[in-house]
């Protein structure tokens, strides 16, 4: 049976372009990038040249790039590093971001280092900048605000820019998850008001368990890893090599085709949802579907019968992937605390379905056959 991977959200497969890249550092380039002879030299050259090709394709300087293990590391250590070091004792961040961001700011918040505050959410599941106005108004602290730029389960987009300016009015550090968008967006960070932002490679084609951490020049910060001096003094431990070769390539490539991938896969998006629509009566999209949204991610609400509770394992069955919350969380069926947030009603079940650039209408097709069987 023919596999469907309509969970590209979670992870995308690995570009054979990708591996290409990284193969000579899992073979016969193996050398320690901190030793000084050949091998562990073009190793360091390697990471650096990763380094520049990052840098320059989101519009930042060489020395704000740090790699990472992925988007949970980069978050924690710039929320933790937001509050240890840069003296901010009030978090303000919203009730549907990713657990990387929610947990570590609940961990900061009980053990007494930091107030915590939560942004309204809007019906369409966007962030409501005027209660993050008065939030950061209110405010007797100094703030960190932690907001992630494209929702993993909705696809919301935030507006990063106006978020930024708000930070600034109040002299406020803004931290913002941008895993889902990193690799699917073009960034520009010399033009954007942002102290920390997150990537993981693992979301646009390139290998999993590493990632990057931007931190602006404006900002230092203690390291959150200790006992070498990797990553310039701020990440202990030997590079991922093979890891941050990739990334680098995987990155280059998804911003060189930038523009057809875009237009082909949000025509899948629109097209399923379309399709959706014409044949199962009682859907409902959740978030802003077709409005400022992820061009990648579609979520449906379908009406819940004994048949469409086992949705999920049912699509699975059939050799279809899609997934009902996250998949950070996806082995513990509690619901989706996003979902919750912005529509909660027991009598729908919610799928995400995300796409990627080698998806076809064929595969729409059979998935959408395949659910009106099980609704």
């Amino acid at each position: 049976m023919k596999r469907i991977y309509l969970d590209n959200a979670a992870t995308t497969s690995l570009d054979p372009r990708v591996l290409e890249a990284m193969m000579p550092y899992l073979t016969e380039k193996f050398g320690n990038p901190s030793s000084i002879y050949s091998y562990g030299r073009e190793s360091r050259l390697a990471i650096e040249n990763a380094r520049k090709v990052v840098a320059k394709t989101l519009g930042a300087h060489p020395a704000e790039i740090f790699f990472t293990s992925g988007g949970t590391e980069s978050s924690n250590t710039a929320i933790c590093a937001a509050v240890r070091d840069l003296g901010c004792k009030h978090i303000i961040s919203s009730p549907i971001e990713h657990h990387a961001t929610t947990h570590t700011v609940e961990y900061l918040h009980q053990n007494g280092e930091t107030a915590l505050s939560f942004v309204k959410i809007r019906p369409d599941g966007h962030v409501d900048l005027e209660s993050l106005d008065q939030l950061l108004s209110k405010s007797e602290e100094k703030c960190l605000v932690s907001l992630m730029h494209a929702n993993n389960e909705i696809g919301n987009l935030l507006d990063i820019h106006a978020v930024g300016e708000l930070c600034k009015k109040y002299n406020a550090i803004f931290h913002s998850d941008t895993v889902q968008t990193v690799g699917h967006y073009p960034f520009d960070l010399r033009h954007t008001p942002v102290h920390f932002i997150t990537g993981a490679a693992h979301k646009f084609h390139g290998p999993k368990g590493v990632g990057i951490l931007y931190i602006n020049e404006n900002v230092q910060i203690k390291p959150f890893i200790h006992g070498g001096s990797q990553e310039r003094n701020m990440r202990a431990g030997t590079e991922n090599l093979y890891g941050i070769v990739g990334f680098a390539k995987a990155l280059e490539l998804a911003t060189t085709n930038y523009e057809a991938d875009r237009g082909y896969i949000s025509g899948l998006k629109t097209y399923m949802a379309k399709q959706l629509q014409q044949y199962i009566k009682g859907i409902h999209f959740n978030g802003d579907t077709f409005g400022n949204s992820l061009y990648a991610v579609l979520n449906v609400s379908f009406p819940k019968t004994e048949k469409s509770e086992m949705i999920l394992f049912n699509l699975d069955i059939n050799g279809i992937c899609a997934s009902g919350g996250s998949a950070c969380t996806s082995g513990v069926d509690i619901g989706s605390h996003v979902i919750r947030a912005i529509n909660n009603n027991p009598n729908l079940v919610a799928v995400r379905f995300s796409f990627n650039r080698d998806n076809t209408k064929e595969e729409i097709d059979f998935v959408v056959e395949k659910l009106k069987g099980m609704i």
